[in-house]
């Protein structure tokens, strides 16, 4: 009985500690007694958790407050350089690194290109892998010149269904992959909580809590580029599912007996409104003998549609169009389905801008049932490779801020 008192006082100071904190995180600079206000906790209890914070360099005090009548109140604010932690992409081609600041501050980032060759369809050798990204780690810590012991973690985002309680990557639709432990490994190596996400569900993390998605109880975020899919938010809170798939919305089927998808089937949104499929469709339309200054053009690439589409090539145009329409009405089913107060739009594919995402609100609107699109706001957020570290950092940096009955246990250093 002792022990269970004693576990529940510890937990009702971590609970107070981690209510201090996201305080002075979201409303810093801030005062004891506007803590002390609007947590509810008493100005003993406030001063004796700030000052430990301090202590620790968690939080700085800076200039005095306005007076509302006594002494002038000292601020507070989170150090964002109290501690570090990197976030990892692992794309096709390629390992992109970040390391940030516990503002999410990206301070260094590099691209460590893989060399693996594998084709479509035939699984990868992680052994083949792993080691790339450790590396890429290494160097990230190295050319950044931070210390090691100022990190706090380690985040990996990659595409496909993950299992971020277990650190495995359960499928992997570029390599292959079933059941392959990710996290472990790195983890043994820097000694470090390593956290593992989908790549989608890493920028959803990183807008609930440092972006359009701050403070906004249901959004969506929409990722288009290589392939497509959803991270969602409801009720505040952020939603993987029991396997931790929730969001594969690039896998509605809405064409019966459509394009082939590289998951296997026909007709999911991803093979109609993906970048390679406005690629696909533009080297159809060559095959066919449609008109095009396409046609003159290689490597055929999203870029290459996009610069004839703006030099007026109708075909590009219409590709685009097209791509943005099917994008439109997968959102839509999201906006029935979840009614969000917010989408927001990333990945690569945004470069596409109006000639894509012009018909995609169009469709929006015009496929949401009845009302629930007049109050939607729709955010086009471009994005490139650091942003998907980034996004792999605040996995790391929302454990942070969690609540503790929330989150695995996550030290700030000395």
């Amino acid at each position: 009985m002792a022990h269970l008192r004693k576990g529940n006082r510890d937990l009702i100071k971590e609970i107070n500690r981690n209510l201090a904190l996201n305080l002075i995180k979201s409303r810093g600079p801030i005062s004891r007694t506007e803590i002390a206000r609007l947590s509810g906790l008493s100005p003993a209890t406030v001063s004796g958790i700030t000052a430990e914070f301090i202590a620790s360099g968690l939080v700085h005090e800076m200039a005095e407050g306005e007076s509302t009548g006594g002494r002038r109140p000292v601020l507070l604010r989170l150090n964002h350089r109290a501690g570090f932690v990197v976030g990892i992409k692992l794309m096709e081609q390629a390992v992109i690194s970040a390391l940030t600041d516990l503002d999410a501050q990206v301070l260094h980032h590099r691209i460590t290109p893989l060399t693996t060759v594998h084709s479509a369809g035939q699984p990868v050798n992680p052994e083949a892998i792993l080691p790339v990204m450790i590396q890429a780690i290494e160097q990230t810590i190295a050319e950044s010149q931070v210390e090691r012991r100022r990190l706090l973690g380690i985040g990996v985002g990659l595409a496909g269904l993950v299992d971020g309680e277990a650190g495995i990557c359960r499928y992997s639709p570029f390599f292959g992959w079933r059941d392959v432990p990710i996290a472990e490994p790195i983890a043994a190596h820097f000694g470090l909580p390593v956290y593992l996400e989908n790549d989608v569900n890493t920028l959803t993390i990183a807008e609930q809590w440092f972006g359009y998605g701050h403070g906004v109880d249901h959004f969506v975020v929409v990722t288009v580029g290589r392939g497509v899919g959803a991270g969602i938010v409801a009720n505040g809170q952020f939603y993987r599912g029991t396997l931790g798939g929730a969001g594969e919305v690039g896998h509605i089927t809405l064409q019966q007996g459509g394009p082939l998808c590289d998951c296997g089937k026909r007709g999911c949104l991803e093979a109609l409104a993906s970048d390679p499929a406005i690629v696909r469709e533009a080297r159809a339309a060559i095959g066919r003998g449609e008109p095009t200054a396409l046609a003159q053009v290689e490597p055929l690439t999203l870029e290459a549609v996009l610069a004839a589409a703006e030099a007026g090539d109708g075909l590009a145009q219409r590709l685009l169009a097209d791509a943005g329409r099917w994008l439109g009405i997968g959102i839509a089913a999201l906006v029935n389905i979840l009614n969000p107060e917010l989408i927001i739009v990333g990945g690569e594919g945004v470069c596409a801008g109006e000639w894509r995402f012009g018909p995609m609100r169009e469709a929006v609107r015009a496929y949401a049932f009845n009302s629930l699109a007049d109050r939607l706001k729709i955010v086009v957020e471009p994005s490139g490779d650091e942003t998907w570290a980034r996004g792999a950092a605040c996995v790391v940096l929302g454990e942070l801020f969690k609540p503790p009955v929330q989150r695995e246990s996550l030290k700030v250093p000395a």
